[in-house]
């Protein structure tokens, strides 16, 4: 067979494509439900930071992140040398996948992780593992019953998205205990700072005590600087120094490190991030049940809806009627969930409207 063109390396061509989810819709106003962003904005203290920037965009930032990781480490009682930055934790996730997957090694991700993991894993030519969920929550028993001696990575976003379950710390453990030295495990904490739950902890103390753990956070949930692409993980040393050998030379932006460093320093922003998801997340999820829908219970800035079956009622169709009213929220097809959609918590506008407009296409 002659070849005309370049082609691509084995099992690049056999990955689905990471859809982002939508961002327009009719109506005069949009609200945006479909990507987990924060609904008060950013931080002023950030949005200040990265004006400020704007009068030094002909140099080069700090390739280190030195300011970025120290005010990272003050503000969590971590070892600034530990912690690497990246370009949002999807950057970080990717170079984990790099630097430790080969062709022929194994990952494993739970059934409903972040579409990103599978993505990952398959673009470095290993095998993606898939590990079935209970009740759409992360089953630490079938990840280490997935576990053989071609297994490098297992990834773990907790809590998940999109589902907003949790697993607590003493299952993290477990699931750590059972894994052989030689398997690194990445717990995805994009939604840590969200839960206020006494047996949740974020990844910090598994990654102090241990030497296959990493711990991956962002900057686009609860900071809101989603646009900048902002991430960092907490490693032992020799994962930090491999991860720092791989990654782009200048792979954060000066902007992106001086609002970093501002909106970890703003604890009143996050105080008001947080108390705002407590205060709309359950009212949202008891207003939907009350129209009758199943919503998972969820730790995160966002729920998953559960659609009746019927011809009228079903998934698809409350997509389409809700972008018809101005509202944007996510299907769940590529996670094999196609009767259901995501939808995160918004302002206290966009959470009541959503509730009458899915409560008009009910009725």
């Amino acid at each position: 067979m002659t070849v005309t063109r370049p082609q691509p390396k084995p099992g690049i061509l056999d990955i689905a494509a990471y859809v982002p989810g939508k961002s327009g819709a009719k109506g005069a106003k949009v609200h945006k439900l479909s990507s987990n962003e924060s609904p008060i904005g950013a931080s002023q203290r950030a949005i200040e930071a990265y004006k400020a920037a704007a009068h030094a965009l002909e140099l080069y930032p700090d390739g280190a992140a030195t300011q970025l990781r120290g005010a990272i480490a003050g503000r969590f009682g971590l070892k600034a040398e530990n912690i690497v930055c990246g370009a949002g934790s999807d950057e970080l996730l990717q170079l984990i996948a790099h630097a430790y997957l080969s062709p022929g090694d194994e990952a494993i991700y739970s059934q409903y992780g972040f579409l990103v993991y599978p993505i990952a894993i398959q673009s470095n030519g290993a095998t993606a593992v898939m590990a079935p969920e209970k009740n759409f929550l992360a089953d630490v028993d079938a990840i280490l019953a997935r576990v053989t001696a071609r297994t490098k990575v297992v990834f773990l976003a907790n809590p998940n998205n999109p589902t907003g379950r949790y697993l607590p710390f003493s299952e993290v453990k477990r699931l750590h205990v059972g894994l052989p030295p030689n398997v690194l495990l990445v717990l995805d904490a994009a939604y840590a700072e969200y839960v206020r739950r006494n047996d949740y902890e974020a990844g910090i103390e598994l990654v102090a005590t241990s030497e296959n753990v990493v711990m991956t956070r962002t900057y686009s949930k609860i900071f809101g600087l989603a646009a900048l692409r902002l991430g960092w993980a907490y490693c032992p040393a020799h994962v930090a120094d491999v991860l720092n050998r791989v990654r782009g030379p200048f792979n954060i932006s000066a902007p992106a490190i001086a609002a970093g460093v501002a909106a970890i320093e703003d604890h009143e922003f996050v105080e008001r991030a947080v108390a705002h998801n407590e205060a709309w997340l359950p009212w949202v999820t008891k207003q939907l049940s009350e129209l009758g829908l199943e919503v998972t219970p969820s730790v995160g800035n966002f729920v998953l809806v559960h659609f009746p079956k019927d011809d009228r009622h079903h998934a698809h169709a409350a997509d389409a009627f809700l972008q018809d009213h101005g509202f944007v929220v996510r299907r769940m097809d590529a996670y094999g969930l196609p009767g259901a959609l995501r939808i995160t918590v918004g302002t206290e506008e966009a959470n009541r409207g959503l509730v009458a407009c899915l409560k008009a296409f009910l009725s």
